[in-house]
């Protein structure tokens, strides 16, 4: 299906996990995709041989969003390459600690807010003036946000954030006919979520969940596909949570 063909979409943290996957998807629907990676050039860089092939195109974009031009800076080099047009924004790099809080630094705090909180907000502002009527933003926030285990409040508390921004940005650009959504993710099996390699972590996971399995990457980005195309044309300011029913 190529119903994205020669439409233009930019998805963070594309090197791994989940932001790979959506780029994938989103090129095998004919979509030319900006991929951003931060520090994995290796892994951006297979991204592009496993890309090979598919209806759209994938290109690379280095950027650290910790920083305060991080933002920009991504949609600079969109804008550098001669795009005009921004049709896809999907928003899904970020960083996890999960300790408890007396170990968590300031430091800390500041790194995940700045890439959690900070860097969907303002690549939503430096992109508008490439995003018109149709446009479509998805923010990848996560279902601990709703129920978090211990140690997770930092984490839990940018995702609540990022819920918050979602809805209200939904109702700031609806009348531009931009759509803002949200994907909150369970357990995914990813780089970020090193606990599901602990045999006990892992099974004490499955414990919690609906449907008995661990989530992958592709049962994530076939819902950021969904929300990314014309069969969810209705659908803004929603928090669509993939996770098998994560602690129900």
């Amino acid at each position: 299906m190529s119903d994205l063909k020669n439409q233009v979409a930019l998805v963070t943290g594309a090197s791994r996990g989940i932001g790979r996957a959506t780029a994938l998807r989103l090129a095998r629907a004919g979509a030319h995709v900006f991929a951003h990676y931060s520090a994995s050039r290796d892994a951006a860089e297979s991204l592009l041989a496993e890309a090979a092939g598919l209806e759209g195109a994938i290109e690379l974009i280095a950027a650290d969003l910790a920083r305060a031009d991080g933002a920009s800076e991504v949609i600079k080099a969109i804008r550098d390459r001669g795009i005009k047009r921004l049709d896809v924004l999907v928003s899904n790099a970020g960083v996890a600690s999960v300790k408890p809080i007396e170990e968590q630094t300031v430091a800390e705090f500041d790194r995940h807010y700045a890439v959690n909180v900070r860097t969907p907000y303002f690549l939503v502002q430096q992109a508008l003036p490439l995003m018109g009527e149709g446009a479509r933003i998805i923010v990848l926030s996560s279902s601990t946000a709703r129920s978090a285990p211990i140690g997770a409040a930092l984490y839990a508390s940018t995702k609540g954030a990022v819920n918050v921004l979602v809805r209200c940005l939904a109702a700031e650009l609806g009348a531009r006919g931009i759509r803002v959504n949200g994907v909150a993710p369970g357990a995914i099996e990813t780089d970020m979520a090193g606990f599901l390699k602990i045999p006990a972590a892992r099974e004490a996971t499955l414990s919690q969940q609906a449907l008995k399995r661990i989530g992958q990457a592709d049962d994530v980005a076939d819902v950021i596909y969904f929300l990314a195309s014309s069969q969810s044309r209705w659908v803004t300011g929603d928090m669509l949570e993939v996770g098998g029913g994560t602690r129900l």
